[in-house]
């Protein structure tokens, strides 16, 4: 298969998407699949890992429902509330359905920049690995310190980087940044994903502006461990569908045919339908 391992659908009138403002211009409407179906065609991926976008258990069952009508929905990545002192018993039932394929906190809107080091998340983080759940992680590079404790608490829990800890390239200052994904790596349950790296670039973004970013997970992760998401429809703020799997694709132009296999479908493949006994 060939996997977009991040995209979203969402519709306004759910009113659980604070962050959605009309400030966002063209993202501010609804999407679903049928808005996406074309584009998976047209450069031929077959199935796709569908993210949260609210902070709300109704969302993910939207998502859920989704998923279960539309065949290129491959997996769900939801959310649940993992300060609830009932966590594990809420997570068990949701890992029930075999479409929820990993779970998702919106660390990078969470006010407390220590949270995910906090002890009280472990009966989370316990039975995500108990229910073969991958944590998705949606970090900036202010969370990669608390993120290391995560990983050193629980190495046998599968996790995955969202959009390469949202390095600031606007900026261009990822010395820090470099440093942290180089520890993050040296944790061999964990992947990445090579996506959202346009919309953190901001408008003007070139080839050469992704390039050290790229390079550096390639250097750290490898071919093996990184995992190629498209992030639509945010994505379309900085760049078309088109635009960035084309971006993509010409950064990893020195892998070899099987690692270019691997990073656009089948590490996302082990990553989430092994995970769940669904490969």
């Amino acid at each position: 298969m060939r996997i977009d391992a991040h995209q979203h659908f969402w519709s306004l009138a759910r009113g659980d998407y604070g962050w959605l403002t009309p400030a966002l211009g063209v993202i501010h409407r609804d999407f679903d699949p049928a808005d996406l179906a074309p584009l998976l065609v047209a450069h031929g991926i077959t199935g796709t890992i569908l993210v949260q976008a609210a902070p709300t258990v109704a969302e993910t069952a939207y998502l859920l429902d989704i998923a279960a009508k539309t065949p290129f929905v491959a997996g769900v990545v939801g959310w649940t509330d993992f300060d609830a002192p009932d966590v594990a018993e809420r997570i068990a039932p949701l890992a029930d359905n075999p479409l929820l394929v990993g779970l998702r906190p919106m660390v990078q809107d969470i006010a407390d920049d220590n949270w995910l080091a906090r002890l009280e998340l472990a009966p989370a983080f316990e039975a995500m690995t108990a229910n073969g759940l991958v944590f998705d992680a949606l970090l900036k590079p202010r969370h990669i310190a608390p993120m290391l404790t995560v990983l050193e608490r629980h190495p046998d829990l599968t996790c995955v980087i969202d959009h390469g800890a949202k390095p600031d390239l606007v900026s261009g200052d990822i010395a820090g940044w470099r440093d942290g994904m180089s520890a993050l790596a040296a944790h061999p349950r964990l992947a990445c994903k090579l996506s959202g790296l346009a919309t953190e670039a901001g408008p003007g973004w070139t080839l050469a502006t992704l390039a050290p970013v790229v390079e550096h997970l390639l250097a750290t992760f490898g071919p093996a461990r990184l995992v190629f998401g498209s992030d639509w429809p945010v994505v379309t703020l900085r760049a078309s569908y088109a635009q960035w799997i084309e971006a993509a694709e010409t950064l990893l132009a020195g892998l070899t045919e099987a690692q270019r296999v691997a990073v656009f479908g089948g590490n996302a493949a082990k990553l989430y339908l092994s995970q769940r006994g669904r490969q």
